[in-house]
C-alpha cells in the first residue's frame, strides 16, 4: 500500500511520510523525530516547520497516543488469512484528527461532544471508531477522576466519554472494547460516576454495567468490595426511577446478573436495604419489570439476613402474597420459591399469620389443583404439610384439605 493512501495526520509535515516515531514540539505540531530533530540540530533552524513560528524551546515529546494509532492502522492494513478489514468510514481522517490531539486538548468535553456527534453517524463509523483505538484514548480520559473526582473538568470530560462508549456497539465480538473497559481502573471510574453523575451519565455507566456483565465473565468481587453499599445504593436509587424506565429496566438486570454470579454480594445488597426498597416497589409493579423484582428478592431471600428482612418489613408478606397468580405463572412460580424460604427457615408465628390474613394460604391451596405434577406444585405441599396443624386452627381452612394432606385436628 503507498504510504500516501495513509491519513494525513499520520504523515510527516516535513518528508510526508508515514511516521514511526512521532514527537510533537513546542508549537503543538507532530513530526517524525528524525527530521525535526534534522531541521533543529543539524540546520539550526529555529522556526516550525509547519507555521514558520519561532520555536523559543527546542524540547521534544513523545506522541504515544498517536503512535499508538499509527500501529493500529498498519496492523488493520497488514495481509493476513482473515476476511479482509471494514474499510474506513468516510469521517476516518477526522475521526483520527481528533483522537491524535484529544489526551493533549485542553477542551477535552468540547473534543469528545464532537467525537460524539461523529460516532452516532452509524455502525460503520463505530467500527472504524473502534479498530482506530478509540476505545483505549477515551478510557485514558475516563480513569482521570481517579486521580482527583473533586476536578469538575476531569468529571465532565469522564460523564461525556461514558455518553460516547455507550453509543458503541459493546458486544462479546468486541473483546478489545471488553478488555479495556472491565480493567480495575475504567471499572472503578465508572462507579464513581453511578453515584454522583448526571442522571444522564449514570444511564451511561449502568448501560455499559451490564453489557459488560451480560457478556463477559468478570468478577464483581474486587468492585463490591472497594465501592461497599454505595455501589448498591446506587442502582437501587435507579431502579427506583421512575422518569427514566431505561434506567430502571437496566440496573434491574444488572443486579441479578451480579447476586446470581456472587452469592457473597448479596449481603452487602441487603445492607444497602435492598429488601426494603424491592418490596416497596412491588405493589405498583407489574409484567416482566414484576418478575424481575420478585427474583431479586428471591436471591435475597436465599441469605438467613433477607428473609429476616423480608418478614420484618409491614409489607413483606403482603406485596409478596398479592403478586401470586396475578402476574404470570413465572411470577407465581417465583413467589411460592420466596414463600417455601420464608416458610421452611424463617416460619415465626408472624409471618404464618400473615401468610394466612394476606391470602397466601388460599391461593396456595388453590395451586394443589394444577394438573400434573411440577416443583412448584411439590414446593406448595411441602408449605402446606410443614405448616398445615397450624393452619388448620382457623375456619378459613378447608376440611377436604386437611384429609388430603392427612393433617389431624
Amino acid at each position: 500500500m503507498e504510504e500516501f493512501d495513509c491519513p494525513a495526520d499520520f504523515r510527516c509535515p516535513i518528508s510526508m511520510e508515514l511516521m514511526s516515531d512521532p514527537v510533537t514540539i513546542a508549537t503543538g505540531v507532530t513530526y517524525e523525530r528524525k527530521n525535526i530533530e534534522k531541521w533543529f540540530f543539524t540546520y539550526k533552524k529555529t522556526t516550525c516547520p509547519a507555521t514558520m513560528q519561532l520555536v523559543h524551546s527546542f524540547d521534544i515529546t513523545p506522541n504515544h497516543t498517536l503512535r499508538r494509532l499509527i500501529l493500529a492502522w498498519q496492523e488493520a492494513q497488514s495481509p493476513s488469512s482473515l476476511p479482509p478489514p471494514t474499510p474506513f468510514s468516510a469521517k476516518h481522517d477526522e475521526l483520527i484528527s481528533l483522537l491524535s490531539s484529544l489526551e493533549s486538548s485542553p477542551f477535552k468535553v468540547t473534543a469528545l461532544k464532537k467525537l460524539r456527534s461523529i460516532v452516532e453517524i452509524g455502525e460503520e463509523i463505530k467500527s472504524d471508531f473502534i479498530q482506530s483505538g478509540g476505545v483505549e484514548i477515551v478510557a485514558r480520559i475516563i480513569v482521570q477522576i481517579l486521580i482527583d473526582f473533586s476536578d469538575y473538568i476531569a468529571f465532565r470530560a469522564c460523564e461525556e466519554a461514558l455518553g460516547l462508549l455507550h453509543n458503541l456497539p459493546l458486544s462479546e465480538d468486541q473483546n478489545r472494547a471488553f478488555k479495556i473497559l472491565s480493567k480495575t481502573e475504567c471499572m472503578k471510574s465508572m462507579a464513581i460516576v453511578l453515584q454522583r453523575g448526571s442522571n444522564d451519565s449514570r444511564l451511561y455507566a449502568v448501560t455499559i454495567f451490564r453489557e459488560i456483565a451480560k457478556s463477559t465473565d468478570y468478577d464483581w468481587n474486587f468492585l463490591i468490595q472497594d465501592q461497599g453499599i454505595d455501589f448498591f445504593k446506587s442502582l437501587l436509587e435507579l431502579v427506583s426511577d421512575d422518569i427514566c424506565s431505561r434506567a430502571s429496566s437496566c440496573s434491574l438486570k444488572l443486579l441479578i446478573e451480579i447476586l446470581d454470579s456472587l452469592k457473597k454480594s448479596r449481603l452487602k445488597a441487603i445492607e444497602s436495604g435492598a429488601v426494603c426498597v424491592l418490596i416497596e416497589l412491588l405493589p405498583d409493579s407489574n409484567g416482566s419489570k414484576c418478575e424481575k423484582i420478585l427474583r431479586l428478592i428471591k436471591l435475597l431471600c436465599e441469605c438467613a439476613e433477607g428473609r429476616q428482612a423480608l418478614a420484618e418489613h409491614g409489607l413483606g408478606i403482603a406485596a409478596v402474597s398479592k403478586k401470586l397468580m396475578q402476574v404470570s405463572y413465572t411470577a407465581t412460580k417465583i413467589v411460592v420459591k420466596i414463600m417455601w424460604l420464608i416458610g421452611s427457615f424463617h416460619p415465626t408465628e408472624k409471618v404464618l399469620e400473615e401468610m394466612l390474613m394476606y391470602g397466601s394460604v388460599k391461593k396456595l391451596l388453590a395451586l394443589l389443583h394444577l394438573e400434573g405434577r411440577s416443583s412448584t406444585k411439590e414446593k406448595v405441599i411441602k408449605i402446606l404439610k410443614l405448616h398445615g396443624n397450624y393452619w388448620s386452627k382457623y375456619p378459613c381452612f378447608p376440611q377436604e384439605m386437611k384429609n388430603y394432606l392427612g393433617f389431624c385436628n
